[in-house]
């Protein structure tokens, strides 16, 4: 295949092709590998007020964890806006404005932009995947609450991810959305209109 043929194939594949994705189903999201990856969602701990000794002991439970699991995946991902760009772009506006009146709102604009990002300093979602291939059915279940319970037990806020929660990982890791509500199932769900 030359690249012109590669180009037009590529420009044909749907979203999900793309991202080497099957399916979403309640619980995983299937790939186009065979393989289901499962999301569970961990609330993260403030390290910044706990002792030397609570940050020790975080992390031997999360060695607990990971000695009794054979093979994990970790994500860290953005929960929450990210204004870096807006604070670069504005600082660059700022070294290139003369007028005075406009310096000091960029200024405060710059001011704002640093309140709502030390408002929203935790705003990290922090992910195990757990990866299946070929697992038996009747094994999956018993097998993802086991993990979950390890979990709670070594005193983490654990949650496994069902389809609402897999969506909107998935749009804000693709398309750095984490301001919508509602995602679709399938590209431009939201403009079909049934009966018409």
């Amino acid at each position: 295949m030359d690249k012109t043929e590669k180009k037009n194939t590529k420009q044909k594949q749907f979203s999900r092709q793309l991202i080497n994705t099957k399916a979403i189903t309640d619980y995983s999201l299937e790939t186009n590998r065979g393989d289901e990856l499962v999301y569970f969602c961990i609330r993260p701990t403030n390290i910044s007020v706990l002792s030397e000794e609570s940050i020790s002991a975080r992390i031997y439970a999360l060695m607990t964890v990971l000695k009794g699991m054979a093979v994990l995946e970790f994500v860290c991902i953005n929960s929450r806006e990210n204004f870096e760009d807006n604070k670069r772009f504005l600082r660059t506006r700022l070294e290139q404005e003369n007028n005075t009146a406009v310096r000091k709102l960029l200024e405060q604009d710059l001011l704002q932009l640093d309140r709502m990002q030390v408002q929203m300093a935790t705003a990290r979602e922090f992910l195990i995947v757990i990866r299946l291939k070929a697992e038996k059915e009747s094994e999956v279940f018993p097998y993802l609450n086991r993990i979950e319970k390890t979990l709670r037990e070594q005193g983490f806020s654990a949650k496994r991810a069902g389809k609402e929660d897999i969506k909107r990982l998935l749009a804000i890791y693709f398309e750095q959305n984490v301001s919508t509500e509602e995602f679709e199932d399938y590209d431009g769900e939201r403009w079909v209109v049934l009966g018409d």
